[in-house]
């Protein structure tokens, strides 16, 4: 009798059972995306001019206008890198050449951006190796790199991120010192020595610490470098005194080292992406076009070996369009649909990115430019997503907030 009545009980209850499981597995969802328009439309209120693209481009999370082209600011330093890498190669490494004529040096570089005053210790260390006692007079060739003029979009503020490019720039293009109360100047960094070019161009500024860059004097931007190498030269004990010049390495001139840099391209492009160095993305862009067309490296070259490597992912110049390689210029466009096939492509390479708050993400700004590119984290996966706001009020944390949260949490 027990039995039969619990075999009743279970069979009455069978039908809850099911419409239970039923309402759990498909009424459960309905919440999450009837929650959808919502975020949707609190994210299109926060753009009066700009879009993005969430996810595959074929079939995207979220979109908003994803074929307008807009201006990217930094977040084209993405593009320059994922160029870079597949022009170069991962392990590519600049070099600068050193030649000897008598007791003179010859520098002659190709656009090394970490040619750091660290660097050049370790370079006059070798060279004194190798037998080299004494340097004269020191000359500079930067003729590998023939400028019409700097990066389109620079100004010519101090600013340690408008620094001139050039193909023989030491410490990128900056210069770090202090001016004390009575006006003695110093170098801020104790592997810099002090250089009379301190002294010179910190004479008007006011007391304090100061990085500021070398300007469009052509002059200065050598002059700087050959100081430095004086000044490193004489703190390691070698000997000898003279010139700092420019002049093109003669036929006669024995090489006697070829330095490669301390860090191969990848790091390099982390080092871009992290600090949105404009000086590295800008080497990276003219050591691409000249590598491809040949020395010496113009703006030219850059964009036309820029416009073929993009031309091979599907992107033509209406989605986008390059004139430089750190995102400085507004003649600068790109489409989030674009961005987000460099990101695809970028993936391997995901982890150069800098990491913030859970995103792998690299931000773009100018006034009334606005724009965020990278990846969410889904778990194992690492979802797309480009934000472009090209407007005057910054919207982008908020936007990308929201998106994230359809992303991840769909």
């Amino acid at each position: 009798m027990a039995a039969t009545t619990n075999r009743a009980m279970l069979q009455a209850a069978l039908p809850c059972f099911f419409l239970l499981l039923f309402t759990l597995c498909f009424a459960a969802p309905c919440p999450a995306g009837g929650g959808r328009k919502p975020v949707l439309q609190k994210i299109d209120s926060l753009i009066a001019s700009g879009g993005y693209l969430v996810g595959a481009a074929g079939s995207p999370l979220a979109a908003k206008n994803a074929h307008t082209p807009f201006v990217p600011a930094s977040t084209l330093k993405i593009v320059t890198a994922l160029g870079s890498l597949q022009m170069l190669g991962a392990d590519f490494r600049f070099s600068t050449e050193f030649y000897q004529d008598g007791r003179d040096l010859y520098l002659k570089g190709y656009g090394d951006p970490l040619l750091t005053s660290e660097e050049i210790a370790v370079i006059l260390q070798t060279l004194r190796q190798q037998g080299v006692d004494t340097i004269d007079n020191i000359f500079l060739d930067a003729g590998a790199f023939a400028l019409e003029q700097q990066a389109d979009g620079r100004s010519d503020s101090l600013n340690p991120y408008d620094a001139a490019n050039s193909a023989l720039a030491a410490n990128f293009n900056t210069i770090n010192f202090s001016k004390a109360p009575d006006g003695t100047i110093s170098s801020a960094e104790a592997q810099t020595p002090t250089l009379p070019i301190m002294r010179r161009l910190g004479k008007n500024l006011p007391a304090g610490t100061h990085r500021i860059n070398l300007t469009n004097d052509r002059q200065d931007i050598l002059i700087h470098t050959g100081e430095l190498f004086r000044g490193l030269q004489q703190r390691l004990g070698i000997r000898g005194r003279g010139v700092i010049a420019e002049k093109t390495v003669p036929r006669g001139a024995s090489l006697v080292l070829t330095h490669r840099s301390s860090q191969p391209l990848e790091q390099v492009i982390a080092g871009m992406l992290r600090y949105s160095s404009n000086f590295i993305a800008n080497q990276l862009f003219l050591t691409c076009g000249a590598r491809q067309q040949g020395y010496p490296a113009t703006w030219q070259k850059g964009r036309e070996v820029f416009r073929s490597f993009l031309a091979s992912l599907g992107l033509g110049d209406e989605q986008l369009f390059m004139v430089e390689g750190s995102g400085l210029s507004r003649r600068n466009l790109a489409s989030p649909a674009a961005l987000l096939r460099i990101l695809q492509s970028f993936r391997p390479h995901a982890l150069l990115l800098p990491m913030d708050k859970g995103r792998l993400i690299k931000s773009g700004t100018l006034a009334g430019v606005y724009c965020y590119a990278g990846y969410f984290s889904g778990g194992e996966n690492r979802i797309p997503f480009v934000v472009m706001l090209n407007q005057p009020k910054n919207q982008r944390d908020q936007i990308v907030k929201l998106l994230e949260k359809l992303a991840v949490n769909p």
